[in-house]
């Protein structure tokens, strides 16, 4: 198992470290053309054969219904090429895994699922329940297989080598007007968040009544850590070797975090403001950052185009790097699929160059194909390419080194900021809780 948890990390960074953003390669499909073009110049792979009149059952959770994947142009296109129908079988958010768990286990298998690579590991049990992928037609022409890849082979699909990077969203005029600077340390950090204060903005947006949210500041900071003092510190804890309460410097992070809220830089109601309020605090100039990823940036984008906001790393400690999310939103092929050629065949089809480059385009992906072009991408992202991508000041974070669900964790952190624990609880709670789970996985060691 420990050789399997170094394999997944690895192949992971590997995606990372590789990411290539030359508008490199041919396409001639225009922004916003339509999936349907078909058949017009070098495809890559093709979709003829059976399959016409069947239904193949596409499961995915209600809150990734933005998906560039079922987008109903995009399936009508399809079915009118190979008449293949796809239906959504839409999961509520919060029992997406217990769901998938279930109709994994029973004869309910869907045909394709929409999950979380990373995750798929803990939580579905990747290996047993899903199929390789490694000679299907569109692998050849990947850029980075290893972020669709565990285990030394390739498990999932995607149009995109692009991660979600975490860290501190903020936005630049406020810095800008203030004369501020990025901080480099907690030191600065804090002293930043005086000067917000002070000008009457709240300085750190804390939406912790998704207590996932919690996560995103020990998540980055615990694996810089990791990175710079002891690199072999994940496989030790996932080998029982070591304690996530032995780690001082855990506690610290959290205690940073912390001391944020103690003096007196978030909002008031931490625990009763949730995710969905962030685009509106940030549009209104309400609040001046939040530990999040990237995509509260784009999410902003969307409404207001000209709101100037970037990201930097977790300042925990003196130049640390910026955090990196696994990649997300892959489509899996379960073992027992029903209509597994007619699966494949839609895999096929999306990995299309005529019909991979418009969905790039819209989406502002980084193309994983070599012949999807990769468009211009937005100042915030080609920002963070320049100073965090290329000069390899990038860190997985812990999720990536995760063998089991992380909920209770976050619920442990939501617990924290109740007052029910203080750091060294949170991480000694943890300990015992995440020892169950890897006992109950059967995982060596536990």
């Amino acid at each position: 198992m420990k050789q399997k948890t170094r394999k997944i990390a690895a192949g992971l960074l590997g995606g990372l470290v590789a990411v290539s953003l030359a508008a490199c390669g041919g396409g001639n499909a225009s922004p916003g053309a339509s999936p349907a073009a078909g058949g017009g110049g070098d495809t890559g792979s093709s979709t003829s054969g059976g399959g016409s009149g069947t239904t193949i059952e596409l499961a995915i959770s209600k809150s990734s219904q933005d998906s560039a994947f079922v987008q109903q142009d995009l399936l009508d296109a399809f079915e009118k090429e190979t008449g293949i129908k796809v239906n959504l079988q839409l999961l509520p958010a919060e029992q997406t895994a217990t769901v998938l768990q279930t109709k994994l286990a029973v004869d309910e298998t869907p045909d394709i699922i929409q999950y979380n690579l990373a995750s798929a590991t803990t939580d579905l049990n990747l290996e047993r329940n899903f199929e390789i992928l490694d000679d299907e037609p569109w692998v050849s022409r990947l850029e980075n297989k290893e972020v669709l890849s565990a285990y030394g082979h390739v498990y999932s699909f995607h149009v995109s080598q692009d991660t979600g990077m975490q860290g501190v969203v903020y936005n630049k005029d406020i810095f800008d007007e203030l004369g501020l600077s990025i901080p480099n340390n907690f030191e600065e950090f804090l002293a930043v968040c005086e000067k917000i204060k002070a000008a009457g903005i709240t300085p750190v947006f804390m939406p912790y009544k998704d207590n996932w949210a919690a996560n995103v500041w020990p998540a980055a900071a615990f694996a810089d850590y990791a990175d710079k003092n002891e690199p072999t510190l994940f496989e030790d804890i996932n080998a029982n070797k070591k304690k996530w309460a032995d780690v001082p410097a855990f506690a610290d992070i959290l205690q940073q975090q912390y001391e944020v809220y103690e003096k007196g830089y978030t909002n008031g109601d931490l625990l009763s403001d949730s995710y969905d309020m962030a685009v509106g605090k940030f549009l209104n100039k309400e609040v001046a950052m939040m530990f999040m990823g990237d995509w509260l940036i784009q999410n902003v984008a969307d409404n207001d185009p000209n709101m100037r906001l970037g990201l930097f790393p977790i300042p925990y400690t003196q130049d640390a790097k910026l955090g990196a999310s696994p990649l997300g939103g892959q489509l899996f092929i379960p073992k027992k699929a029903k209509h597994m050629a007619e699966a494949k065949q839609f895999l096929d089809y999306v990995a299309r160059k005529d019909v991979a480059q418009p969905i790039v385009d819209k989406q502002k992906y980084v193309s994983i194909f070599s012949d999807v072009t990769t468009p211009e991408l937005p100042e915030y992202k080609q920002e963070i390419v320049d100073n965090y991508i290329t000069p390899k000041k990038t860190v997985l974070t812990v999720d990536a080194h995760m063998l089991v669900d992380r909920s209770e964790l976050y619920r442990l952190l939501q617990d924290e900021f109740a007052g029910g624990l203080d750091a060294q609880g949170v991480l000694t709670a943890w300990d015992e809780k995440f020892a169950q789970l890897m006992k109950d996985k059967e995982i060596a060691g536990f």
